[in-house]
C-alpha cells in the first residue's frame, strides 16, 4: 500500500512538472541587414519552460541554432530588468508582447499555449531601421534628446536638494513623466509612427519643474522640430502609444507638450 501511494504521488509529482513546459513553434523575422530582403522563419523548439523570460526562449532557440551551425537571430538587449527597453520586438502584433506595462524581458512563456504559434518582428517604424534580425536602430530618439531635453547649469558646487521647494504631486507627476525608459513601443504601436508621446514625457518632466522652466520654451520648439526631421509621423490619438507603454506614461503628457509647443509659438 505504501509503495503504491509513493508511485502515485511520483507520478503527480511528474505530471506537474511536466504541465510547467511547453512545445512552440517561433516564427521569426530574418533579415542579413539594413538593405537586404527580410523574410519570416519559423522553428520548433520543445520543452520550453512556462517559467523562462521571452529573451531566454530567444536564447534557448539560438542555442538550438548554434548547435545546428545556422545563424542564431540577432536581437538587442541589456539589463534584462525593464530598465534599457533595449528589447525592440513586437510579439504577436504587440510592442514587448501581449501583456500590460512591461517590456520584453519581463514578459513569461507562461503567457503562451502550448503548440502555439508565437510571431515574434522588430518594431515597424520609418524612423528606427532594422539593423539585423530583431535589431532596430533607435538613434532617433538620442538625437531628439540632444535637440532639447536637458537643462543647462552651472557646474560648479551641487546645490542642496531642498534649495529649491516643489510641491509634492508637482515632483511625483514629473517623476511619472521621467519613467519613460525611451524604448520606441510608443513609435512602434502607433500606425503613423509618431514619437509624441516620447517627446512629451521627456518635455513634460523638465517643464513640471523649475529647473526646466528656463529653456522650457526653445526645449518644446527644438525637440518637436527634430522629431518631426526624423521622420516620426504625427499624432493619431487613438492612444495606442499609452496602452502598449511599458511604463504607463500617461497622454496628459502630450497635451501638456502641445500647449509648451504653443505657448514657445506665440512667444515668437
Amino acid at each position: 500500500m505504501h509503495r503504491k501511494l509513493l508511485e502515485e504521488n511520483n507520478k503527480t509529482q511528474y505530471n506537474r512538472i511536466m504541465d510547467s513546459y511547453i512545445d512552440i513553434k517561433v516564427r521569426v523575422w530574418r533579415q542579413a541587414g539594413p538593405k537586404a530582403q527580410g523574410h519570416f522563419e519559423t522553428y520548433d523548439l520543445k520543452h520550453v519552460f512556462q517559467g523562462a523570460s521571452f529573451l531566454e526562449m530567444i536564447d534557448i532557440l539560438n542555442e538550438q541554432l548554434v548547435a545546428e551551425h545556422k545563424d542564431p537571430v540577432t536581437y538587442d538587449h541589456d539589463c534584462r530588468e525593464g530598465i534599457c527597453g533595449m528589447c525592440s520586438m513586437y510579439v504577436n502584433g504587440h510592442p514587448h508582447g501581449p501583456d500590460s506595462a512591461i517590456t520584453t524581458c519581463q514578459l513569461h512563456m507562461r503567457k503562451f499555449k502550448d503548440g502555439e504559434t508565437i510571431t515574434v518582428e522588430p518594431w515597424r517604424s520609418r524612423a528606427f531601421p532594422v539593423i539585423k534580425d530583431l535589431m532596430v536602430d533607435r538613434q532617433a530618439y538620442d538625437k531628439i534628446m540632444q535637440a532639447g531635453g536637458f537643462v543647462s547649469v552651472n557646474t560648479g558646487g551641487v546645490p542642496d536638494a531642498n534649495a529649491i521647494p516643489i510641491p509634492k504631486p508637482v515632483a511625483d507627476e514629473a517623476m511619472d513623466a521621467a519613467s519613460c525608459i525611451g524604448c520606441g513601443a510608443c513609435a512602434a504601436a502607433c500606425k503613423n509612427g509618431s514619437a509624441m508621446l516620447f517627446v512629451a514625457a521627456k518635455v513634460s518632466q523638465l517643464a513640471l519643474l523649475p529647473q526646466g522652466k528656463i529653456e522650457a520654451a526653445a526645449r518644446a520648439k527644438a525637440m518637436v522640430a527634430k522629431m518631426d526631421e526624423l521622420g516620426f509621423g504625427n499624432c493619431t490619438n487613438t492612444g495606442a502609444c499609452a496602452a502598449e507603454c511599458p511604463k504607463s506614461v500617461s497622454l496628459a503628457n502630450i497635451a501638456r507638450l502641445n500647449r509648451e509647443f504653443l505657448a514657445a509659438k506665440f512667444k515668437d
